[in-house]
């Protein structure tokens, strides 16, 4: 049949609608599960509600996870552990200092994560961690070791380059997660977690974290730990 052929025309382009919406498909079952998942919870959510919502027949929803606990994955991949490797290669080039690759690295956070409704997986996970040990090995695996790591090699980067002293690298990376779970908390606790007087904006409260991490809050110069403190004969 001919290309001006009107017929062709309208088979043509239902048939690239279709390949569109087979293509989108994905992407509709993990934003619809991920709304889910932070309303109802885990273990509360069925894939025929998934299904429903992203407009698709569970039997579409099984032809790309194969259980709730893949979809569940899927979504924790595509919002938060996906974004390690793009945040990995951001470190080996970034050229400025370390004040300046500690602030950069808590706000993007913040704006690709933080802000965002994929936020509230983390206290998913808190809440749900106890009946579901597989996921919970998982969110460790794909989510918490890798962020500490990337955090190890940016204080690390600060001691190599005489910038930050030299600390337990653990205990180091906790300093700078604990105030952003706290942060993370604040947000979806309703307030719950801090005084209801205080209305945090989060930008500067992350301008107050790094300038603390700094600068610390003393006048004086921290007094050598006992660790490092020479024995005397």
């Amino acid at each position: 049949m001919s290309e001006n052929c009107p017929i062709c025309q309208i088979v043509s382009t239902v048939r690239a609608k279709r390949e569109r919406r087979k293509e989108a498909r994905p992407g509709e079952l993990l934003d619809a599960a991920l709304d889910l998942f932070l309303e109802k919870g885990f273990a509360a959510t069925r894939v025929e509600e998934v299904a429903q919502r992203a407009g698709v027949s569970k039997g579409t929803l099984f032809l790309y996870f194969s259980s709730k606990e893949e979809l569940f994955k899927a979504v924790v991949r595509e919002n938060i552990s996906g974004r390690f490797a793009e945040w990995g290669e951001e470190l080996k080039t970034f050229e400025g200092n370390s004040e300046e690759l500690l602030r950069y690295c808590v706000t993007s956070w913040w704006e690709r994560v933080g802000a965002t409704k994929a936020s509230a997986l983390p206290k998913l996970m808190m809440s749900e961690a106890g009946n579901f040990p597989e996921l919970t090995d998982f969110f460790q695996k794909e989510v918490v070791q890798p962020g500490n790591d990337l955090l190890q090699r940016i204080l690390q980067r600060g001691v190599d380059r005489g910038e930050l002293r030299a600390t337990d690298p653990v205990y180091g990376v906790y300093s700078l997660l604990a105030p952003m779970i706290f942060l993370n908390l604040w947000k979806h606790g309703r307030g719950s977690c801090g005084d209801a007087r205080v209305q945090l904006d989060p930008q500067q409260y992350i301008a107050s974290l790094i300038d603390t991490l700094l600068y610390g809050l003393s006048t004086r110069q921290p007094a050598p730990s006992s660790n490092n403190q020479k024995r005397t004969p």
